[in-house]
């Protein structure tokens, strides 16, 4: 029975088939309503955790969230909500597990759900707070940089709405694992808490200028100063506003009330683009296996 009810709950989300377009429902719950519990929900100490499914909960109409492959590579987070009534792919990273890095699973579980959210006409949003992809040799070992690239293509293939948000860390290549406009998103909104860059201030500042503060009179004090200055240039998300990586930065209240404007903007997306339009209607997409 858990089955079955699981089963028409799924496919109470998705179209028929891959020529229509999903099931939208009616909603009482407010397209414009505000979530001010999500301006504190991002911890000050950047290594702190928070969990990302009271962000999800947040947004989503009725607080209504379906999750699949909840127990595989728990550092991410995919499934299905609805936005003022349209069924929605959710991508995204849980800080509360192995801080929300993307593993081999994970580049895999996210590429597999991309590819599904785009077959099926399912827009995505990507909630963002990733360090970077997993390190180390037993990754190497598995492949981390062959199954990085499919999340990657997944996303590039993709012709589906993509709307990103940055909640705190995008760091190096995860940048363009959660998805940034270089590899196909549509819109990409950050919140005041958000750190892109490269690598963290603190790693960044100790390698950069390891040989002032070793000769400084005052090592702490001078590597506190140094991390603060980049910190401030370089992670700044309204650097990133003012060069066009990024739409616009945006309060976590105001989190919802932007998803669902900026699906209503991009409702037509492919209807007038000519590049999609002369596509064979048998394309396939040669993806790394």
């Amino acid at each position: 029975k858990d089955a079955l009810d699981k089963t028409k709950e799924l496919l109470a989300l998705f179209p028929s088939n891959n020529t229509e377009v999903p099931p939208r429902t009616q909603t009482k719950d407010d397209p414009e309503r505000l979530c001010p519990e999500l301006d504190s929900i991002v911890p000050d100490k950047p290594t702190q955790p928070y969990d990302m499914f009271k962000v999800i909960h947040a947004i989503a109409d009725d607080g209504y969230f379906c999750e699949i492959l909840k127990d595989h590579a728990k550092s991410v987070i995919t499934g299905f909500a609805r936005f003022n009534g349209r069924p929605v792919g959710i991508w995204s990273n849980q800080p509360m597990w192995a801080a929300g890095t993307i593993d081999c699973d994970a580049a895999d579980k996210g590429a597999r759900f991309a590819r599904f959210c785009d077959l099926f006409n399912l827009p995505v949003v990507t909630l963002g707070d990733c360090p970077g992809y997993m390190i180390g040799s037993e990754q190497d070992w598995q492949g981390i940089l062959r199954h990085g690239a499919k999340l990657l293509f997944a996303w590039a293939d993709a012709t589906v709405p993509l709307i990103s948000i940055i909640l705190r860390k995008s760091y190096a290549g995860a940048h363009y694992g959660m998805l940034d406009k270089g590899i196909g998103a549509d819109l990409v909104f950050a919140w005041p808490t958000a750190r892109v860059t490269i690598v963290g201030a603190e790693t960044a500042a100790s390698v950069i200028f390891a040989k002032e503060i070793k000769q400084s009179e005052n090592p702490k004090e001078t590597a506190a100063k140094r991390i603060k200055e980049y910190s401030e240039i370089y992670e700044n998300p309204y650097k990133g506003a003012e060069r066009g990586y990024i739409d616009d930065v945006i309060m976590p209240s105001d989190t919802r009330k932007v998803i669902n404007r900026s699906l209503d903007i991009l409702e037509n997306k492919n209807k007038d683009n000519k590049a999609f339009l002369s596509r064979p209607w048998r394309k396939y997409s040669n993806i790394n296996l």
